[in-house]
Order: C-alpha cells, then sequence, then structure tokens
C-alpha cells in the first residue's frame, strides 16, 4: 500500500539529504583550505557608513574575500611594499560603484580641502589629516584596485602591541588584507607622508616599526603635495 512505499522510499530520501549536505561541507572545505588571503578588521572598517576612504558596497566581506583569493589563485603574483612583510596585489576593479580616492589638487578646488587631527583606531595617537568631501569634487571611476597585504607573522606582533580586535592574525592564512585602494594605475601610488611617519613611531602607537626612508619619504611629499584623498 502507500504507506508501505512510503516507508521504503525513505531511507533512499535520507541518504540524498545527507549526501547533499556532505557535499556543500566538503566544497566549503575546498574553498576555506584554498584560500591564502584573510579579510582583516583593519580593511573591515570600509565596510563602515562612516569611513573616510573608500566605501565598499554592494559586496558583503565574505564575498570580497572569496573574490580575492578566487583572483590571486588565477594569477598568483605579490609585488613587494614598503617592508618585507607587506606585498600589493593589483587587480581590475570588481567594485562597480568606485571611484578613485585621490584627485589631483588645483586651483579651483584647493578652497574645498578640509583638515582635522583624526586617529583611525582608538588606541592610535591622532594625527593631521586633509581631504576633498567626496560630495564637493568629482573623481573618475576606478579602473584598478590596490590591495594591500601584511603577512601573519606583522598582524600578530601590531596586535600583540596594540590590543587590537581579532582578525587575519586569528587566521591561517598566511597573508591579511589590511587595506583596498580604488586608483587608475596597476602600481603603488606613494604612501601618505603622515603614513610614513606613524609606522615609524612604532607598533605601541599603531605603526610598523619600520624606520624612514628619506627617499621615499620625499617622493611621497611630492605626490600628496599637490594631491588629496576624497573623503
Amino acid at each position: 500500500n502507500s504507506f508501505a512505499l512510503q516507508k521504503k522510499s525513505q531511507p533512499a530520501s535520507l541518504l540524498f539529504a545527507l549526501f547533499s549536505i556532505s557535499a556543500r561541507t566538503a566544497s566549503s572545505s575546498s574553498l576555506r583550505m584554498s584560500q591564502v588571503i584573510a579579510l582583516d578588521a583593519f580593511a573591515k572598517r570600509q565596510w563602515k557608513a562612516d569611513y573616510k576612504g573608500l566605501q565598499i558596497k554592494g559586496i558583503s566581506e565574505g564575498e570580497f574575500e572569496n573574490k580575492v583569493n578566487e583572483l590571486f589563485a588565477a594569477n598568483p603574483v605579490l609585488k613587494d611594499g614598503y617592508a618585507p612583510f607587506c606585498k600589493h596585489i593589483f587587480v581590475p576593479c570588481f567594485l562597480s560603484d568606485a571611484t578613485v580616492e585621490a584627485v589631483p589638487i588645483t586651483v579651483e578646488n584647493r578652497h574645498l580641502l578640509r583638515s582635522e587631527y583624526e586617529a583611525r583606531k582608538p588606541e592610535e595617537l591622532p594625527v593631521l589629516v586633509r581631504w576633498f568631501p567626496k560630495e564637493a569634487v568629482a573623481a573618475p571611476a576606478a579602473k584598478f584596485l590596490d590591495l594591500i597585504l601584511y603577512s601573519r607573522e606583522q598582524l600578530i606582533k601590531e596586535n600583540e602591541a596594540m590590543g587590537g580586535p581579532p582578525g587575519a592574525a586569528d587566521s591561517p592564512c598566511p597573508w591579511g588584507l589590511i587595506s583596498i585602494k580604488a586608483q587608475l594605475v596597476d602600481f603603488e601610488i606613494p604612501m601618505q607622508p603622515i603614513t610614513m611617519m606613524r609606522n615609524a613611531l612604532g607598533k605601541e602607537q599603531g605603526g610598523s616599526g619600520v624606520p624612514l626612508d628619506e627617499g621615499k619619504y620625499r617622493d611621497s611629499v611630492a605626490y600628496w603635495s599637490n594631491h588629496a584623498v576624497l573623503a
């Protein structure tokens, strides 16, 4: 009868359900094993509405992390950064509404510049920064993303010094993504002078402990004397 047939079909249905769950779990585990880059808490600030800089919209933190690992797996090239523990990945911009973060300072827009003392997180000392309000200056669509990575070892050192929140340092991934920059070129734009100075102060003040390089500092001043970020 129909009741007997239903009872006989249950084991097959249960087996299929268990197989489906097992397949999804295996797929998820495979994805995690293939990941070498974890999104750090420092970069997660860019999903917040009050972040001054490139705000990530239309894609979740997890989706972004998966996309970055997918792109890196297809082209595993790391460009050297300002220190051995810092690397860059340059990829075509896959954020539909991203515009460049820095624009030239001109006679026409110079009066729109703003400045204030600001700390990137509560544990840091505030420093003087300047920017253009996003709504006041037009910016072109970004062509590339500069994905800035720190080694897991460096993130652990900085977290221990600052007592920061858990992030990529708690991940088994060898690299942590600390910053996402939208730009027109597929090479590094000079770090801002104040960031170089903060780094030289040491980990306890929110830096990395890398000594100031005078030549790179002067190059940075030359660039940022004529550019400002949008925030």
